[in-house]
């Protein structure tokens, strides 16, 4: 079985590999003479709170995914929609999976436990990411579905911190949902 993946998805996953793995090597060798780096105490704490935050980060992509799967009708490649979704969790933010993605900088940071990671490096790959979002996903998804996604642009926020919204977002998906 042949799964077919377009370049933009494939230089996007890059990025991110890229972005975790060149925060966490930069934040240890930044890290190696700073005391906190040495505490039993702080990397214990800063695992449990990555682990939690990471397991957010996937729900939401989990969540987002599953919606966003509806947008899929004939043989497109993996992860592309050719059709607008505006359902579910899409219904209050436009774009959820990389809302809750951007916490995997944090995440990541939070399990090394890397000061620098958790205070200079990740904080300014959400950015980043926030910034890649707004100039290259949106002007993608403008693009494609054209004035269609100008009308639900028109009503739909970028994110949402609405507490319903958030619950669909990070909220754990129950069984009869995953075999849908």
């Amino acid at each position: 079985m042949k799964i077919k993946i377009s370049r933009s998805v494939v230089i996007r996953i890059l990025l991110w590999v890229f972005l975790l793995f060149g925060g966490t090597i930069f934040g240890i060798i930044s890290d190696k003479y700073d005391p906190v780096w040495h505490s039993y105490l702080f990397h214990i704490i800063s695992f449990i709170l990555g682990y939690i935050v990471l397991v957010f980060a996937f729900r939401s992509a989990a969540n987002g995914g599953r919606e966003l799967k509806k947008g899929r009708v004939g043989d497109i490649p993996r992860l592309e929609t050719n059709h607008l979704v505006t359902t579910g969790i899409y219904n209050c933010m436009r774009h959820p999976m990389l809302f809750g993605l951007t916490l995997l900088p944090l995440g990541t940071a939070l399990l090394v436990g890397s000061p620098t990671f958790i205070s200079v490096i990740a904080p300014a790959e959400m950015v980043f990411i926030i910034f890649m979002v707004v100039v290259f996903e949106e002007w993608e998804v403008r693009k494609k579905f054209k004035e269609e996604y100008e009308e639900y642009a028109s009503k739909v926020p970028m994110v949402s911190f609405n507490k319903e919204c958030l619950e669909k977002l990070f909220g754990k998906v129950s069984k009869k949902e995953k075999t849908r």
